[in-house]
């Protein structure tokens, strides 16, 4: 591999980020207006993605030590205790939120009171799971109600969750949090990886019977498509399970998305929401490349030597295309990633999106081996 790009990349990340967070260090951003990050760290403290930021500063510190980060970091994770305290804001998402902030930051220096929130954030997340259908609960009810509508529904986003449980079972040699997230991840092999390997987004079981009753659209172009961050949520989520329990169901699984993702890979390496879009409009989504190159990179590290070397030029390939045509390097602009896209369906697309910034940075860390793996 030619690290001399990496090596660029890599020391203008530095430069940027370290104006970037000079600014922001107030913020839990999510995205940018007219590239000003915005702050989700007032009332939507509860937002899923705010563990990213804190995620990214991790990273920097890692790799710099500038008490800047540090700093940065630890009020990033303080503010999210008003999420702990929050039970409607409690979902499956603790470990987005959770691990790349308390969980670090209990990593890096030991910190009892980071040590605690991750595991109040990893109780609250077993707390979750329904044990006649094996499956951990997505979300609670969107308006606050209690009547029981989505007690039924996962997503394959919450196999990058898991990690979350794995952690807390070895800090507490409890196994039961590994049972748990062991037994969901083996749910989502069964019924969201189709034969093709692509993944489904959203399914629903029945919550008393645990039955599986039907798969939903989610977030890509329609019922039955392929939307591409889903795919890449399970390649970077199944191979993470296989890391951290060895079983190599988890990794074939996760070679089995990665193939299909890899076949989908347009000429231009830019990655559409969804692989079975229309070609027209052929709306973008960065963060879908950022996190399957992630995901790649750990596949290489366990595949059969005859299957390394595709993971890990895909993934450099992937990166390689974002760093060139999907980078904004202006210093004074606070996003770096640009072309990420939350949902097919929403009004907006193709903007700047906060863990679309943080997965690019790791994927550069894991090539620069500066990384502090987070999950």
């Amino acid at each position: 591999m030619d690290m001399g790009w990496v090596n660029e990349v890599y020391e203008k990340i530095l430069s940027k980020e370290k104006k970037v967070v000079e600014r922001n260090r107030n913020k839990i951003p999510y995205t940018t207006n007219d590239g000003v990050f915005d702050d989700r760290g007032g009332r939507e403290i509860c937002w899923w993605t705010n563990g990213f930021w804190g995620g990214m500063l991790w990273q920097l510190y890692h790799a710099t030590h500038d008490p800047l980060y540090l700093e940065v970091a630890i009020e990033n994770e303080v503010k999210l205790d008003a999420n702990l305290m929050n039970r409607q804001g409690m979902d499956h998402d603790s470990g987005f939120k959770w691990m790349p902030t308390a969980v670090a930051h209990y990593h890096v220096t030991g910190d009892k009171a980071a040590r605690n929130r991750a595991l109040l954030a990893a109780d609250n997340l077993a707390s979750r799971f329904n044990p006649v259908g094996k499956f951990i609960r997505a979300w609670n009810n969107w308006d606050g109600n209690e009547d029981g509508s989505f007690a039924g529904r996962a997503i394959i986003d919450c196999m990058m969750n898991l990690p979350l449980l794995y952690w807390a079972g070895a800090e507490l040699h409890d196994p039961r949090f590994v049972h748990i997230a062991k037994m969901h991840a083996d749910t989502a092999m069964q019924h969201f990886i189709r034969e093709d390997g692509s993944a489904k987004h959203i399914i629903e079981f029945d919550a008393q019977t645990g039955e599986y009753l039907h798969s939903v659209g989610g977030q890509g172009y329609a019922h039955g498509s392929s939307w591409t961050r889903g795919q890449a949520w399970a390649i970077y989520g199944f191979v993470l399970s296989y890391i951290h329990t060895k079983e190599t169901r988890y990794l074939e699984t996760s070679m089995k998305v990665a193939d299909y993702f890899i076949s989908c890979i347009p000429e231009s390496k830019l990655i559409p929401v969804d692989f079975r879009q229309p070609e027209k409009p052929a709306y973008e989504d960065s963060t879908a490349a950022a996190i399957a190159a992630c995901g790649m990179l750990e596949i290489a590290k366990y595949a059969p030597d005859d299957r390394k070397e595709i993971y890990q030029d895909t993934a450099i390939e992937l990166i390689k295309t974002i760093a060139d045509k999907r980078c904004n390097w202006d210093e004074t602009i606070d996003n770096l990633v640009e072309k990420c896209t939350a949902a097919y369906h929403d009004p907006d697309h193709e903007f700047s999106i906060i863990y679309g910034d943080y997965y690019f940075i790791e994927a550069i860390w894991k090539l620069m081996d500066k990384e502090l793996f987070i999950w």
